[in-house]
């Protein structure tokens, strides 16, 4: 039986977030991932995380990041395959029981994992379920919502500044999940017309915003910097394109 709350506010959530060799989900690797449960009181009851040897060199921009190099990754991260098979379980277990997943620009990253267990040949997360990943909460999507004017970054230390949530080793999977849950939790009950929404219809609301927010600023792109720029719609997940056979053979 699923984790069945009046509100999703005040019930458990599973977060996920990824540390990576870049920010292209059609080539880049998985180096760190996290998936961690968090009760309705925001403690932690219970966690995974890995390290992974991504089978790339890990560029220097990415370690300066998230800290873990190339060697490091090789003498200590687990194999790739194998790890990405256990990753996707864990995030298809939470969904499958029906609690909201967290993630931080889910599109990314549930993107990014969906083209690793291609590349691996393993069941992807949509394939575990049986459609596109639901229900998921991206802090995000949302907050670009509910206050689309404010001004400032829209990056996770920014929602957890501006929401008061402690955010103590950015970058870091593990911490980075457990605070988009917490920042997520505080949207919803500053904004208690998304906290109180059913999971089914915020995830539609989901869909919309960031296929708005999308068109805006590939029209703002366009009129700023790149007359040619595409900004995808497509929430939580992109869909795999023909050219995906080349990318992830690179």
């Amino acid at each position: 039986m699923g984790d069945r709350h009046d509100s999703w506010i005040s019930g458990p959530l599973v977060a996920f977030d990824l540390e990576t060799t870049g920010t292209d989900v059609e080539t880049d690797r998985i180096v760190t991932a996290a998936v961690v449960r968090l009760e309705e009181d925001g403690a932690v009851s219970g966690e995974r995380t890995w390290l992974l040897d991504p089978g790339v060199a890990i560029p220097e921009q990415a370690s300066a990041i998230h800290g873990i190099s190339t060697e490091h990754a090789r003498a200590h991260g687990a194999p790739a395959a194998a790890a990405i098979d256990e990753i996707a379980r864990a995030v298809a277990e939470g969904l499958g029981r029906g609690t909201p997943l967290v993630v931080m620009n889910a599109r990314y990253d549930l993107s990014l994992l969906d083209r690793e267990c291609r590349r691996y040949g393993v069941e992807s997360v949509s394939e575990r379920l049986g459609g596109v990943p639901a229900p998921v909460i991206d802090p995000l999507v949302i907050d670009k919502h509910v206050d689309k004017y404010r001004k400032g970054k829209r990056a996770l230390h920014a929602l957890c500044a501006h929401y008061g949530v402690p955010l103590l080793d950015a970058h870091d999977a593990r911490a980075d999940a457990v605070a988009a849950a917490r920042v997520v939790r505080r949207m919803g009950e500053k904004h208690r017309p998304v906290g109180v929404m059913p999971l089914a219809d915020l995830q539609d609301l989901q869909v919309r915003a960031a296929a708005e927010q999308s068109v805006s600023l590939q029209a703002y792109l366009r009129r700023t910097a790149d007359p040619t720029a595409v900004v995808e719609p497509a929430w939580p997940l992109i869909p795999r394109g023909p050219q995906d056979e080349d990318a992830l053979s690179r």
